[in-house]
Order: C-alpha cells, then sequence, then structure tokens
C-alpha cells in the first residue's frame, strides 16, 4: 500500500438543497439543473474558477475543495451572498415546489485530494457535519425570504469574520452548538440580509399560535329605568273642631237630633250608636 500524498490547507465548502427528496423525479431533475447554474454564476461573478473547484456531487448538492490561493474572506463576503442573491433572482417566477433553497458550511483545513474514495481528513468531515447541523436548518425556516443560510467554522469566524473584513457584520452571526454524530463544537450562522444574531438558536422556538378571531358581541338591548314608585300619601291629618269648649278630631254629631260636625258617610239617625 502506498504512502499517500502530503495533505494541502484548502478552503472546504458544502452545499445542501433544502427538501429536495419530496420532489418528483422531473422536479429533482431540474432542481439539480439550477443548482449548476446558479453555482457556477455565483461563482463567476466574484471571479474565482468554478473549473479550478474539486467537487464530490451527491445529487442534492456538492462537496467542493477549492484551490489552495483561494481566500477565504472572497468566500464568505462575496461569493455567498451572490448566490443568495442570483439564486433570488431564479426563484422569483419559480412555483414553490420549484424553489430552491441552499444550506452552505464553509471550513477550512488539511485534505488529501488523492483518496481511493473521497477526500479524507478532519476538516472534510467537519465541514459535512456542520451542514447537517440542525441550527442551519432552522435557519431558512426562520427567514423564508432568505434562499440561502451560512454556517462557518470557528476558525472561519476568528480568522475572517470577527475582524469585520469586507462589509463583513459580526454582530449579525450568531453563535450556536453543532451536535452531529461524533462532533461536537461551536459554529456561527449567517443569512445574507437578515439579522441572525437576534434568535437564540440553541433554544427550540415554539411556533407562534395564530390569535383567535373574536367572535363579535351582539348588542345589548338597552334597559329601560325602572320607574320609581310613586311617592306614599301621607294619612291624611283629621280636622279638629271645637264646639262649646269641646275639641273633637274628625267628623262628630253632639246630641241627639244635633248638628253633624265634618263628614258623616252614611245616614244618621240622630244616636250615638251609628
Amino acid at each position: 500500500m502506498s504512502e499517500p500524498a502530503h495533505p494541502r490547507r484548502c478552503v472546504l465548502v458544502a452545499v445542501d438543497m433544502e427538501r429536495y427528496s419530496p420532489r418528483d423525479n422531473l422536479r429533482q431533475y431540474r432542481a439539480q439543473q439550477l443548482f449548476r447554474e446558479v453555482m457556477a454564476e455565483a461563482v463567476a461573478s466574484v471571479g474565482l474558477e468554478r473549473a479550478s473547484w474539486t467537487t464530490q456531487q451527491s445529487g442534492d448538492g456538492e462537496l467542493a475543495i477549492l484551490p489552495a490561493d483561494t481566500s477565504e474572506l472572497t468566500v464568505v463576503a462575496d461569493f455567498v451572498p451572490a448566490l443568495d442573491r442570483i439564486l433570488r433572482e431564479h426563484n422569483r417566477n419559480l412555483l414553490p415546489g420549484a424553489k430552491v433553497r441552499l444550506r452552505v458550511a464553509i471550513h477550512q483545513g488539511l485534505v488529501h485530494l488523492t483518496g481511493a474514495n473521497g477526500f479524507p481528513g478532519e476538516a472534510v468531515v467537519e465541514v459535512c457535519r456542520l451542514l447537517d447541523a440542525e441550527p442551519l436548518r432552522q435557519a431558512l425556516s426562520a427567514f423564508p425570504a432568505a434562499s440561502v443560510a451560512l454556517i462557518v467554522s470557528r476558525s472561519i469566524f476568528d480568522d475572517v469574520v470577527r475582524h469585520g473584513y469586507h462589509g463583513l457584520r459580526p454582530e449579525r452571526f450568531a453563535q450556536v452548538r453543532v451536535a452531529v454524530k461524533q462532533l461536537a463544537t461551536t459554529a456561527w450562522i449567517s443569512v445574507p440580509d437578515e439579522d441572525a444574531g437576534a434568535i437564540a438558536w440553541d433554544a427550540p422556538v415554539a411556533p407562534v399560535a395564530p390569535v383567535a378571531p373574536v367572535a363579535p358581541v351582539a348588542p345589548v338591548a338597552p334597559v329601560a329605568p325602572e320607574k320609581e314608585p310613586p311617592p306614599a300619601k301621607p294619612d291624611p291629618v283629621p280636622a279638629t273642631y271645637q264646639i262649646s269648649g269641646v275639641t273633637t278630631h274628625g267628623p262628630a254629631v253632639f246630641g241627639p237630633g244635633g248638628t253633624a260636625i265634618g263628614s258623616v258617610h252614611g245616614p244618621w239617625n240622630g244616636r250615638g250608636d251609628q
């Protein structure tokens, strides 16, 4: 068994399509075509040569080993935003089921380019694990208008992003924990034109339940005010009469055949036994 050739330090870019497997055969075919077109267009737009990338295709994406002299800054600050912009333009006139959205992972490290069945190297394993990180998948869901979600390794963030080179805004990158198979590390997520740093990726966010419509309240018929009871009539005060020094309250008759004083109801027989 021959000794392996010396590994090379390279920039690695792994790309994967969102929701590829649920597509039918024809849509998968067209999605692959669109993927190849936008990748070539984005690479050319930032002055890189697509033909110089060593790629390993996977149907719904690829692993690319870039030439040793490729600038990490160009890949992070120029290529990814260009990929997002170009993909948006292509998606504009497509039905939702035909749109292509991409997850992108960027790392750097030593790679054996002469492997018998791929590209041996820890850097290759890590960039592929970063691509499968759950927070990166959540990023496209959190920003439905975006076409690309990016995750960069700790070394890429420390060497390139945190310095703010070429208009990069470190505060818009979100630090996340990645635990995929045997890889447990930290990485940083970014979504072009969005503030990924405003979301707590490590805490699962429950979808906001829609507010139930409020049923209209039937108008309440006005209640007629209660009528006040009529004021009670005071008991009549009996009239006072005085005859021959005798005082009487109310009607009275003095003596047989006497004169009635006040009101007397009924016939009077002239006797006191009425």
